[in-house]
Parts: structure tokens; sequence; C-alpha cells
């Protein structure tokens, strides 16, 4: 039986289905919310949402297309700054982004950087994997993972062999991608590294190198067999660690920075009761009571990808792509490169007297338009409330925070429009950037 916080939230019984419910969900389950998204979010309900966005249709051609002349031409230049722009293109402009933020999830989980793999074909082949088992099954994955050859360099596969196992990617399986510290010990990770011997590159292609081998028995987490590197992936998933670990990283990206240990126990029992398939218990998680609760509001920092793509998503952008990278670079999530196997920590890792600064600058050059892209137009709910300034604040809070404000904070916020002698075009971009730079702005 579920824990009653992982309940399908109710409306009418937990609260009513809002404005401000859907663009909770819109932002945690992908990139920002557009006036659109919102009403059609608000108009379908929360259940055909969610079989929405775990569902994803099909593209429009124009996304198709696009995404498929940048993906060609990252390949075509092996250059992987055009491969960045590739995937901050999918991000922007998928119709339904939760692929592309559990695609992201697990990028960061199985972190690899193309500063030592060095190659576009590879770690565009890993991104293609981890999209295609987004919302599949974990175990899956894993064993995707471990045949992937850009991990493969990463973790110095080929230096794994026989007489001298290398313990590098027998130690991630268990304290990374499956069990977390503690789980395991010295001696059961010896043991994985030998069952994980001959798992090499060959012509940029896995090569399961039998010479290089090791057929002897091995002792792994309290089983002994003469295990391969599939049996230690099996072995990993059976152990109650997995799914608590898993439920961890799912709760803290999705609802909670500290998700309580009663949650992350919950939420472990679903994932086990779907069998690691990821598509019901995004489904279950998304559509929770834990996950609509004044708790989880607001109480998640946006990293850096949320809070400029976000941004573009929700206003509109034309994004410039390549001062984007340079941008997100400098705010310290620079995808296919995160800094260390261990990827990026998130949450309050975020936020620094340094980065603090560049997000208010972001907000400044985004509303100005120099350099980071273009705003066409801004919604016509907006500019049709131009004229009333209570009014005009309110909708512009509502889409982009989409929660209450101090009432001093609001307040201000409403003298400033009505002190705006300007015109509505430069009136929208001035509350905004107001807003934008607000505290509250930072979080999701």
């Amino acid at each position: 039986m579920r824990h009653a916080d992982l309940q399908p939230w109710q409306s009418g019984t937990d609260g009513n289905w809002t404005r401000r419910e859907a663009t909770h969900l819109l932002w945690r389950a992908g990139f920002g919310a557009t006036y659109a998204e919102i009403d059609r979010t608000v108009h379908e309900g929360l259940d055909a949402t969610l079989d929405r966005l775990v569902s994803p249709p099909d593209e429009s051609p124009r996304f198709v297309k696009t995404q498929h002349l940048l993906r060609g031409i990252a390949i075509d230049a092996q250059n992987i700054g055009d491969l960045k722009a590739w995937w901050l293109y999918r991000m922007q402009h998928a119709s339904v982004p939760l692929t592309e933020k559990i695609t992201l999830l697990w990028h960061n989980h199985f972190a690899t950087s193309n500063a030592k793999v060095q190659s576009v074909e590879h770690m565009l082949e890993q991104n293609d994997l981890l999209r295609r088992h987004a919302l599949g099954n974990f175990r899956d994955l894993l064993h995707g993972i471990s045949r992937d050859v850009a991990m493969l360099i990463w973790l110095d596969g080929n230096a794994n062999r026989k007489r001298h196992p290398n313990e590098n990617f027998a130690r991630e399986v268990m304290e990374l991608f499956s069990l977390g510290e503690g789980n395991y010990s010295e001696r059961d990770i010896a043991e994985a590294a030998r069952a994980f011997t001959g798992w090499h590159v060959r012509r940029d292609r896995f090569w399961l190198n039998t010479i290089q081998h090791d057929t002897n028995t091995k002792n792994v987490l309290g089983r002994r067999g003469n295990f391969d590197g599939d049996d230690i992936i099996e072995i990993c998933l059976d152990q109650p660690a997995c799914s608590q670990f898993l439920a961890w990283k799912l709760l803290r990206t999705f609802v909670l920075d500290r998700p309580e240990k009663q949650h992350i126990e919950g939420l472990a029992e679903r994932i086990v009761h779907h069998k690691y398939q990821m598509q019901p218990v995004l489904s279950e998680l998304l559509g929770s009571r834990l996950f609509f609760s004044d708790a989880a509001r607001g109480s998640l920092i946006k990293s850096p990808i949320e809070l400029v793509i976000g941004s573009y998503r929700t206003l509109g952008c034309a994004a410039h792509l390549p001062n984007t990278l340079r941008l997100l670079a400098d705010l310290g999530q620079d995808v296919f490169e995160p800094p260390s196997v261990k990827g990026w920590e998130g949450g309050r890792q975020w936020i620094s007297s340094t980065t603090l600064l560049k997000r208010t600058g972001f907000a400044t050059e985004l509303m100005q338009g120099d350099g980071l892209g273009s705003i066409a137009a801004f919604p016509d709910q907006l500019v049709a409330l131009v004229e009333n300034p209570a009014k005009f604040s309110a909708a512009a809070v509502e889409l982009l925070l989409a929660r209450d404000l101090n009432p001093d904070t609001a307040a201000s916020l409403t003298d400033t429009v009505q002190q705006n002698n300007q015109s509505p075009d430069e009136q929208i971009r001035g509350l905004v950037h107001l807003i934008m730079t607000l505290p509250e702005y930072q979080l999701t």
C-alpha cells in the first residue's frame, strides 16, 4: 500500500486544480511553462496531463527537422559545442519536455564528460541511450550504460584486465549508479571489478575481450558465483538500497531537496512494485499529495538550465544558443562536461555570491536583448492588462512565480508599474525583469 503522502492528489479534496497547480507541475516536469501550456493543463486536468507527460506525442515536423539539422551539424563539425546547442534546443522546444528533463537527470546520474571521452559520436550515443530509456526501465538503462562506449572510456574500461582489475567502473556502479555510499564493502568492489574484466572498447564499439575476462568464482554482496558484469548489475538491483537510492534521487529532482526517510522508503516500494519501470513511477510521483504539498512548492533551487531554458520557454525567447552555452557554463552547468563522476551536486551548491550575480545579470541581459536572444512578443494576456497596474503585476507574478508574494513586495511591483510611463513593451520588460531578480524566482 502506498504511503499516505504518495497517494494521488485529488482536486476538491486536497485542494483546487488551478493555474498554480498546473504551473507547479509543468515547471517541475519540464523547463518553464507558457500561458498556452498552463491553460491547456488547467483545462485537461491532472490525470490527462500526467498521461500526456509520461507518454509524449510525436513532435511537430518543424521540431524534428530543426533538431535533426542541429544534430547533423554537430556530427559533421565534430564540435561538442554544437552538440550542446542541439540538446538545449530539444529542452526548450520539445512539446512535452519531461523526457528531456529525465534525460538530464540520467546524464547527471551517469555523469560522463567529453573532456576525457573526446568524441561527439560517443557522447551523442550515450545521450540517445539515456533518452531511449528515460521513461523506460532503469534495469535496462543500467545494463546499457555498462556497455556504453563513452562510459567505458570515461571509467578506464580497457584498463580492467584479468591480472590487474581496475575498480573504477565497479566502484561507480555501486556508489553512484545503484546503491549509494555505505551499502557495499571494498571487498565487494574488488570482486565486482573482476566480473567486469574484459569489458573493453575496440574500434569504437563495446568488445567483450574474453581473453582478459576473469572466469573464476567471485563473492559480491553476499552472493557467490562465476559472475560477469550483467550478474553484478542484477545483484545490485536486487539490493533494497538500490530502490531507496533511486527514490532519493527522484525525490531530490522533482519534489524536495531533503526528502524524509518515510518518503524515500515509500517511493522505493513503488519502484520495486513497478519493477524499476520509470513511466508509472513518475506518473505516481508527479500526481502525489507530496508533490503538491505546501512543503514541496517553491522548495527547489532552479538549476542553471531550469532557470535559463525555463525563462526562454515561458517568455517565448528565440535563443542565441552559443551565448547561452557560455552563460550556462558560467553558472556551473555545462552539459556533456559535468565536473566529476559525481556530476552536479545541485541544491544549494547552485548558488554562490558569484553565480547569484550572474543569475541577476541573466535577467537584465535577457530583457535588454543583448546577446542571449530576442523576445518578439510577450503573451497577449500580459499586454492586455498593461493599463491596469494591479492586474498587470498580478498576472505577471502568476505566470512567472505562481505563488503569493510578500504583501510589501507585491505592492512595490504595482507601484513601479503605476509610475512607469513607457511603452507597453517597455513596461512588460521592466516588470518581468523585476520579478526575475526576486529571490523567489530562483526557486521552483
